[in-house]
């Protein structure tokens, strides 16, 4: 029975993970909204924070547990697999629709963000300057953008509150949405710590490194929330909301999550994810931008050759 455990602790940290994010952005939602601030800033930070929660905090536990492989390689994983998973199988169920105006501010902020965590990972550590200058970055980015959404709204705007839409009934009053964020936060705390001891435990078992498991089990696993949210905003008919989902999420990754959690515990970058998976995530990164501002949307058989090329990926990690 003992051989079990680990695996219970995974499918018990992932079920805490996706509940507690769900809890949290509704309950965060919720607030933000009786607060008075609009839907569109809502969308960029609150939505987009919420649920990027998962990462955080696995990637936080795995650092401070001395995993700091996983850590890093969660946050890498999980953006390679919003892009070619989330996306590609969205586009495959519906079309997404990108307009130019969400891929050049939104998708270039992405960009930015790759970029810059790339450039860092080359000193092999990131330090505490460096987490610093990433939330740095983050801060000046959401500013801009908050201040242009708030002085000329555009499409990027528009769905920005479309993602708040998605999140569908938020908690009313005050007391529920504080609670509501209260047990997401600690649902997310517990989810991960399963999460990450499971997940350590199985990659000695098999023999693999901390860092395929962060790549591909926790990756997938915390990538669950934006999956499910994405899924459902395109048989509701708005597949653009998984884009917007992705763009964000991926630009908090980045920053957010790896700049946080380096200002409390310095990641040291592993060797295979700085010789091949970051280099891998800024080329699905760049492919992505291309086919969403050369077509304008991210049609079915772009969404299949993603899907493919995510299995394709995830063969050659086991293999190698």
């Amino acid at each position: 029975m003992e051989q079990f455990i680990p695996y219970l602790q995974i499918v018990g940290g992932l079920v805490l993970l996706t509940a507690g994010g769900e809890f949290m952005v509704r309950g965060a939602v919720g607030l933000a909204l009786l607060m008075g601030i609009s839907k569109a800033i809502v969308g960029l930070t609150i939505v987009a924070a919420g649920t990027s929660a998962p990462e955080f905090v696995v990637s936080l536990n795995a650092a401070l547990a001395g995993s700091g492989d996983i850590a890093m390689g969660n946050v890498v994983g999980s953006n390679i697999a919003n892009i070619l998973l989330i996306l590609g199988a969205v586009a495959v169920l519906k079309p997404v629709a990108a307009s130019r105006t969400t891929t050049i501010r939104d998708g270039g902020a992405m960009l930015l963000g790759t970029v810059l965590f790339i450039g860092l990972c080359l000193f092999g550590v990131i330090e505490r300057w460096a987490g610093v200058l990433m939330l740095a970055v983050l801060a000046i980015v959401w500013y801009l953008t908050c201040k242009h959404d708030k002085n000329s709204p555009d499409a990027a705007s528009a769905l920005h509150e479309n993602e708040v839409d998605e999140v569908g009934d938020v908690p009313g009053g005050w007391l529920k949405p504080v609670i509501a964020t209260i047990v997401g936060i600690v649902a997310l705390t517990f989810g991960a710590d399963l999460l990450v001891d499971g997940g350590v435990t199985v990659a000695r078992e098999f023999g693999v490194s901390e860092a395929v498991i962060g790549l591909t089990l926790v990756a997938v696993g915390t990538s669950l929330p934006e999956l499910a949210a994405s899924m459902v905003a395109a048989f509701r008919g708005h597949a653009d909301v998984a884009l917007g989902n992705v763009l964000g999420s991926n630009f908090l990754n980045l920053l957010a999550i790896i700049g946080g959690v380096s200002v409390i515990s310095p990641i040291v970058v592993p060797d295979q994810i700085a010789k091949s998976d970051m280099w891998v995530m800024l080329g699905v990164t760049v492919a992505l931008l291309f086919v969403a501002y050369f077509a304008r949307r991210i049609g079915r058989l772009a969404g299949a050759v993603f899907m493919a090329v995510y299995a394709v990926y995830i063969g050659m990690l086991f293999a190698g």
